[in-house]
């Protein structure tokens, strides 16, 4: 990949989550030097560290100090939490971000938001990136993360060049955040399936999604002042999906079902005593986790491809084949032909047949047996601060 020119240095927010330290990485074999602000180090060895948060100024302003670009991933990635520190973290720390690089003449900004930001509840097949809508999101931080999407796109212009991407599902070989907590839930038979787990839904593989946040940024003199949706173009079954995340790593596939709507009244049940006294961990499920487990979650990649002149290298079985080396594994998941290294990743055929609700498909045959137990506590985002 090409380094752009007149933009040598690029400062990225939260590089110690999974996705943030995959950036890094690829600005790095792109030519960029990277420098990170989060409160723990970032652990990419030639980066240099600036310890400390977005929602302080003197923190940010010491970042940004010599820098020409600016990738913020940086945010509160929860099911549960006060809603002041989701504002706090999420919004403010949005636009503190924003005045400071304008301040001091930053060019680019790739501001790193999510896909929940566009979705009121509804199953999305085939949808494009419509626009952020923090009234119509659902929980707090879909929410927030809505209402920080639109201050940085409104921030575009005037010497600043703005583009928002939203990876979507992010996960990959050494996960330790969604496929850690898959895997652990199954291994204790907490993993269940909502309706079967029928629904279509997109991800994306890790480097994939940092590939895209480089080229946004090197894209941004064209294409600022859009949203974008990231994903592989793979969608699968949600019983597919999992199931191939727990064969490659080596723990039991979900079978238990549990119908959508009992999982939803029982999501808003655990809100309602999280409220009053919230666990030490994730809320066990949540109206927001339950609709994300039943409804269609996938996304019309041309526009997001032709535009950032980006595609995935890594197709989603070639990444299942990369989680079950990481676990020590044979590279081969049951009943799926793996792609091979450097190969597109296969198209999925677009929707299924009309004799269905729009985003599911036929109940997937189960395999392995996982005990009954309480559901998987998945987070929402596409990226850890």
């Amino acid at each position: 990949m090409r380094v752009v020119d007149d933009v040598p240095t690029v400062l990225v927010t939260g590089a110690s989550g999974y996705l943030g330290g995959a950036t890094v990485r690829a600005l790095q074999a792109a030519g960029h030097a990277v420098r990170t602000l989060q409160r723990r180090p970032s652990g990419v060895p030639g980066a240099t560290d600036v310890l400390g948060t977005v929602t302080d100024v003197r923190d940010v302003a010491e970042a940004l100090r010599g820098v020409d670009a600016v990738v913020h991933l940086a945010a509160k990635v929860s099911l549960a939490g006060d809603p002041r520190e989701f504002h706090r973290v999420n919004v403010e720390g949005t636009r503190l971000v924003l005045a400071a690089a304008r301040a001091v003449g930053v060019r680019r900004l790739v501001h790193v938001s999510s896909p929940s930001v566009a979705h009121a509840g509804a199953a999305l097949a085939g949808a494009a990136a419509e626009p952020a809508d923090p009234v119509r999101a659902r929980g707090e931080y879909a929410r927030t993360k809505a209402a920080a999407e639109r201050y940085a796109l409104a921030a575009d212009g005037d010497g600043l060049h703005v583009v928002a991407v939203r990876p979507h599902l992010v996960w990959g070989a050494g996960d330790p955040q969604l496929v850690a907590r898959i895997v652990d839930r199954a291994a204790r038979g907490r993993l269940p399936l909502l309706d079967h787990g029928t629904a279509l839904i997109d991800s994306t593989y890790v480097d994939n999604a940092a590939d895209a946040l480089v080229a946004a940024l090197h894209r941004a003199p064209v294409v600022h002042g859009r949203a974008y949706v990231v994903t592989n173009g793979e969608p699968r079954t949600v019983a597919e999906l999992l199931g191939g995340m727990c064969a490659a790593s080596g723990v039991p596939v979900p079978r238990l079902s549990v119908p959508a709507g009992l999982a939803r009244a029982a999501g808003a049940a655990v809100e309602a005593v999280w409220r009053v006294r919230p666990g030490q961990d994730e809320p066990p499920m949540t109206r927001f986790l339950a609709e994300q487990l039943s409804t269609a979650h996938w996304f019309d990649q041309r526009r997001t491809r032709a535009e950032l002149r980006w595609r995935p290298r890594v197709s989603l079985d070639e990444g299942l084949a990369r989680l079950a080396a990481a676990a020590g594994r044979a590279p081969e998941v049951p009943g799926r032909a793996l792609d091979g290294p450097g190969r597109e990743p296969r198209e999925r055929p677009a929707p299924p047949a009309p004799s269905r609700p729009a985003g599911t498909a036929p109940h997937a045959r189960p395999h392995g047996r996982v005990g009954p137990g309480r559901a998987t506590p998945l987070r929402p985002g596409p990226h850890r601060a």
